[in-house]
Formats: C-alpha cells, structure tokens, sequence
C-alpha cells in the first residue's frame, strides 16, 4: 500500500453515512484516502493541524463534510493551500441549504468548491480528477469508469419495453 491521495474529513459521526456513498468510487478507482474526525466549532485546532499537514502527508485533495453551518470545509480551505470540496449535509431546519450556502459563499481568498446537497460520489470524482493532473495512469482509469457509467445509461435503453427506441445517430453530434 501507498500513501493515501485523498483526505475526508468530516465535523461528526454523524456523517459518515454520507461519507460511505462516495469513498466506494475512490476504493473502485484504486485510490489511497484517509477519514478524520474533527469539528471546526468543538476542535477546530485538530481541523486546522489536519489540513495544514495535509500536503506533507502526500494528500492532493481534500474532501470536508459538514452539516448546518458547515464552517468545516472553510476552516481546512483556510489553513491549507490544497484544493478543497465542501460537501453540505442535508439536514436541519434548513435541510441543508445553510449548508450548502456556507460552502458556496467563501469569502475571497479561501477558495472551497462545493458540490450538492450529500453528494459525497461526486466531491470523490472531483478529487480523483485533481489527483489525476499528476497521475495519467489514474486519468485513464477515470475514464474508464466514465466510459462504464455511460454504457448503463446505454442498456437502460432496452429496459424501456414497449416505447420505440430512438436511433443511435440521434445520440451523436453528426
């Protein structure tokens, strides 16, 4: 084993119901990543002590995974210069959209991407796409699952019994 490429950090527990629809991406893609636990309102200097030697650990990436609030993913961007994606937590009186916002609505010079509401699969793919810049050999992986997830779409086709199918030319640009 290698070191990991990926960093989830999530403020609770509770979060990693959310956490576990991704990472299986990253597992599927070969992707070394490490899980932390820790809250940028209970103890926000283990947040700022993660990130900050995030880059020295060999992470390319990391993934920050907060509900209400959602101060984490601004508390790592702030104290590292690696790409961060925020992934806002459904939930509370808001179901999420505080959440989202928070990350959304850095302020200029700490720089967060977001992704939507638990859309943990995608902040993976994301930082699987940061990790691949230096990995070519991780790129050709990436779009072998692209190519996978397309023929899905694809053989969903003939699961609609009954309704006429349209050309496979109606589905390329001539």
């Amino acid at each position: 084993m290698g070191s990991p490429n990926i960093g989830v950090i999530m403020g609770s527990a509770s979060d990693l119901p959310v956490v576990e629809k991704g990472t299986p991406v990253l597992e599927e893609l070969g992707i070394e990543f490490e899980v932390a636990i820790a809250s940028a309102h209970r103890t926000p200097e283990d947040v700022e002590n993660y990130a900050a030697g995030a880059a020295s650990r060999g992470l390319k990436a990391l993934i920050a995974v907060a509900g209400l609030s959602a101060a984490l993913p601004g508390v790592v961007a702030a104290s590292t210069t690696l790409p961060v994606i925020g992934v806002p937590v459904k939930g509370g009186a808001l179901d999420g959209l505080d959440a989202l916002l928070s990350i959304a609505q850095m302020p200029p010079g700490v720089p967060a991407a977001s992704v939507g509401l638990n859309a943990m699969k995608n902040a993976c793919l994301m930082a699987a796409r940061i990790a691949a810049v230096a990995e070519p050999a991780l790129g050709e992986k990436l779009g072998q699952y692209a190519a996978k997830e397309a023929g899905k779409v694809r053989a969903s086709r003939e699961k609609l019994a009954g309704l006429p199918a349209a050309p496979e030319s109606a589905y390329r640009k001539a």
